[in-house]
C-alpha cells in the first residue's frame, strides 16, 4: 500500500516535486528530509522500544496460566558433637546432595489473569498511538527547521542587497555632496544606514546557522541546496471539519481511549484478586541416603485451594488505587479531547491569520516598491531628500521580509493544522521510508515463546536487526 502511496503520487508532500527534481538533480526537498528525520529519530527509537517493552507485558500476562518449572540441587553439611564439653565433631555424612524437580500450575484465579492480558493489550494499543504522536512531532519539528532554513537564506538574501542598495545610494550622496546639491548631513545619513545594513546581515547570518543547526539535529545531515516548498495541501474546509477529522484520529484522543480501557480492566482483576486459586503442583526428588547406601526417589502431586483473607487492609486499597487510577484516565480522556479541539481551533485561526497577512504583504511590496522607485527619481530631481530615499528603502525593505515571514508562516500553520488532527505521519504523507510495523515484534511476542522454540529465535533476529540484541 505504502509503494502505491508513494508511486501514485497520492502524497502530500510529494506534489510538484517532481518538476522541482528537474530542476536540480541534487536539490534536496521536504519529502527527502522527512524521510532522513524519520529514519534516524532517536526519539522514535526510544518510544520503539518502549512499545516492544509493552508488547512483552502481554506475553507475561499470558505466562501466568501458565506451568512453572523449578529445579533444585542442595548440598548440606550436617555435624554432630559428641559432648556438651567436647570439640571433638563427628559426621554421619558430610555432604548428602539432594536434587528436586517440582511443578506450580495456576489452573483458577477468578478471572484475574485473563483480565490481565486484556489490559496489556490495550496498553499496547495505547503505546502504538503513543508512538504516532511522537512520530508526528518529529516530522512536524523537521518541517519547521526546513522552513527556517528557507526562510534565513531569503532574509540573508535580502539583508546582502538591501546593504548593495544603501552601498549605491551612499556613492550617489558622497557625489552629490562633491557638486554641492546636498549636505555633510545626508552623507551621514546615508552611512549610519549602511553601517545598519552591515549589522543586520551579521545577524541575518547568524541566524541562518542556527537554522542550520536546528535542521542537522532534527533530519541528521546538513542542509543542502534546498528546494522551494512544495504545492501545500488543500487546507480543511472549516474549523468544524478540521475538529471532526481530530476527534477521530488524534493518536494522543486514541491512546487516551485505549488507556481508560485498560484501567477498567485493571479494576476488574484487582477484584478478582479477592477470589481464590487452584493450584496444582507436582514434585520429584532424589536424595542422597545418610548412610551412603544410595539415594531415595520420591513424588508428589497436589491440589491447593487457597484464598488470602486478610492482608492489613491491603488488598481492598489495591482495588481502590485501581479504581483512582481508571477515574484518573476517564478525566485525562475529556482533558485530551479538550486541548485538541482548543488545538485545531487555534492552527485554524493561525492559518487564517497568515493567509490573510501574505496577502496583505504583498499589496504593501507593490505600493512600496512604486513609492521607493518614485522617491529615487524625485531625489535626482533635488525634489527629495536623501532622507526620503532611505526611509523609502527601509519601507520596501521591511515589507518584502514581512512577505518572506507571512509566507513561512502560512505553510507552518498549515502543518500544525494536519499536526493537530492526527494526520502529519509518516504514512499518511506517504514519505519514501520503510515504515515502522508495531505488529510484527508484538505478533512474535505476545504468546511469550519459550527461549528455544523458533518464535523466540525469531525475535532474537528480529532484535538483532533493530541492532538492540
Amino acid at each position: 500500500m505504502k509503494n502505491k502511496i508513494w508511486r501514485g503520487g497520492r502524497a502530500i508532500l510529494l506534489a510538484g516535486t517532481l518538476g522541482l527534481a528537474a530542476v536540480s538533480a541534487k536539490a534536496e526537498n521536504l519529502a527527502d528530509a522527512l524521510a532522513s528525520a524519520y529514519n534516524t529519530s532517536g526519539l522514535l527509537e526510544q518510544n520503539r522500544a518502549l512499545l516492544r517493552a509493552a508488547d512483552e507485558d502481554v506475553g507475561i500476562a499470558v505466562a501466568r496460566l501458565r506451568p512453572v518449572l523449578d529445579f533444585l540441587i542442595r548440598v548440606q553439611r550436617t555435624y554432630n558433637k559428641a559432648g556438651v564439653n567436647s570439640i571433638v565433631t563427628s559426621r554421619t555424612n558430610s555432604n548428602p546432595m539432594a536434587a528436586q524437580l517440582s511443578l506450580d500450575w495456576l489452573l483458577f484465579d477468578n478471572g484475574q489473569s485473563r483480565l490481565l492480558q486484556e489490559a496489556a493489550k490495550a496498553t499496547v494499543l495505547a503505546t502504538r498511538q503513543q508512538l504516532l504522536g511522537f512520530e508526528q512531532q518529529v516530522l512536524f519539528r523537521a518541517i519547521a527547521a526546513y522552513l527556517n532554513v528557507l526562510l534565513q537564506q531569503e532574509s540573508v538574501r535580502l539583508q546582502g542587497n538591501n546593504l548593495r542598495v544603501l552601498g549605491e545610494e551612499l556613492r550617489a550622496a558622497q557625489d552629490r555632496f562633491d557638486v554641492g546639491e546636498v549636505t555633510r548631513t545626508d552623507v551621514a545619513l546615508a552611512q549610519s544606514r549602511v553601517a545598519e545594513a552591515r549589522a543586520n546581515l551579521v545577524a541575518a547570518r547568524g541566524a541562518l546557522e542556527n537554522a542550520r543547526a536546528e535542521y542537522t539535529a532534527v533530519v541528521g545531515r546538513p542542509p543542502q541546496n534546498l528546494s522551494p516548498v512544495p504545492r501545500l495541501p488543500a487546507p480543511p474546509a472549516s474549523v468544524a471539519s478540521a475538529t471532526a477529522v481530530a476527534l477521530r484520529q488524534h493518536p494522543d484522543i486514541i491512546a487516551a481511549q485505549y488507556a481508560v480501557e485498560s484501567n477498567e480492566l485493571q479494576v476488574r482483576a484487582s477484584s478478582a484478586g479477592l477470589g481464590p486459586k487452584l493450584n496444582a503442583g507436582a514434585q520429584i526428588g532424589l536424595t542422597e541416603r545418610l548412610d551412603n547406601s544410595g539415594y531415595s526417589r520420591d513424588a508428589t502431586a497436589s491440589l491447593t485451594l487457597s484464598q488470602r483473607i486478610y492482608q492489613g487492609g491491603a488488598l481492598n486499597a489495591g482495588v481502590r488505587k485501581a479504581m483512582a487510577q481508571r477515574d484518573a484516565s476517564r478525566a485525562n480522556l475529556l482533558t485530551v479531547q479538550k486541548n485538541v479541539r482548543q488545538d485545531v481551533d487555534d492552527a485554524f485561526v493561525r492559518l487564517q491569520v497568515a493567509q490573510a497577512s501574505l496577502a496583505a504583504t504583498s499589496e504593501q511590496i507593490r505600493a512600496a516598491r512604486v513609492a521607493f522607485d518614485g522617491i529615487r527619481e524625485e531625489a535626482t530631481l533635488g525634489a527629495r531628500t536623501t532622507l526620503d530615499v532611505l526611509a523609502a528603502e527601509q519601507d520596501l525593505l521591511d515589507a518584502e521580509t514581512a512577505r518572506i515571514s507571512a509566507a513561512s508562516e502560512r505553510s507552518i500553520a498549515l502543518y500544525q493544522l494536519l499536526l493537530v488532527q492526527g494526520v502529519l505521519t509518516a504514512e499518511q504523507l506517504g514519505l519514501a521510508v520503510q515504515l515502522y510495523d508495531p505488529t510484527l515484534y508484538y505478533n512474535l511476542a505476545k504468546t511469550a515463546p519459550a527461549g528455544t522454540s523458533k518464535q523466540s529465535k525469531d525475535l532474537d533476529r528480529v532484535l538483532k536487526a533493530l541492532g538492540r540484541n
